[in-house]
């Protein structure tokens, strides 16, 4: 396996409220985790570090996972913990009240990757059946379209574009969704906020992650996309690739 993370502030924001990191355990295991942060003057920032800190520096001590049970259970208790550090800093830091970040994660072992999300960061899978999304927003407009009431066209403009259902430090109670797929060779596995994902439709993540041939150009070649129409926001990507023994030999 092999894995990069890549974040950029864009064109507009004066602030990279994006945070995250590829991160190995004992096993050689990844981690793979991106948070977008949202709040008052730094207060997204300190959120999604806040994150970031909680999954990384328990992704360290943790020694092997050896069941989608334990990669699922893990990934539950620390969206859970990171939801509580992020409460308690806002109760001691009126500056910070009213901060949260969506958050993204995915553990990938030799035969299985477990995904976990909040918000509206994003997962997608490379895999023998195509490219799909694996993650659904926990947004106002996703619901809409999925009721009818907006067509998908619509959402791209719609007003309430913005409006998260769910985020960590917006509510004491947080339900993750998560899930665990086949990890098989060749697979791809992409993490992105959203200032990709806006900007990048999902025919067209598919045709770069395809077509380009290393996480290093694929992870330029989008984050250049996203700058080069507009860039209004933080755009963060993160890669994992699972190659194929074949070439695993060639390194």
């Amino acid at each position: 396996m092999k894995g990069l993370f890549k974040t950029d502030k864009g064109q507009i924001r004066k602030l990279n409220e994006d945070y995250g990191g590829v991160h190995l355990n004992e096993a050689d295991q990844y981690l793979t985790i991106i948070a977008d942060g949202m709040g008052g003057h730094k207060a997204g920032e300190v959120a999604s570090q806040l994150t970031h800190k909680v999954f990384s520096e328990a992704w360290l001590i943790e020694s092997d996972i050896k069941t989608a049970k334990e990669s699922e259970q893990w990934l539950k208790e620390n969206i859970i913990k990171a939801n509580q550090k992020i409460i308690d800093y806002a109760r001691n830091d009126e500056a910070c009240q009213g901060m949260g970040t969506t958050v993204v994660a995915a553990i990938c072992t030799n035969e299985f990757i477990t995904i976990a999300h909040v918000g509206d960061s994003r997962g997608y899978l490379l895999n023998e059946s195509g490219f799909n999304q694996l993650t659904d927003d926990h947004s106002l407009v996703n619901e809409l379209m999925k009721s009818g009431e907006i067509s998908e066209n619509e959402a791209i403009t719609h007003p309430q574009k913005n409006v998260l259902l769910k985020a960590l430090g917006t509510k004491q109670d947080i339900n993750p969704e998560i899930k665990t797929i086949p990890w098989e060779e060749e697979n791809r596995l992409l993490l992105c906020s959203d200032g990709l994902s806006n900007k990048i439709n999902n025919s067209e993540l598919s045709n770069i992650v395809k077509k380009v041939n290393t996480e290093e150009e694929i992870e330029e070649k989008l984050i250049k996309l996203a700058n080069d129409r507009g860039g209004e926001d933080n755009i963060t990507v993160s890669l994992i690739i699972k190659e194929s023994s074949s070439k695993v030999g060639d390194y």
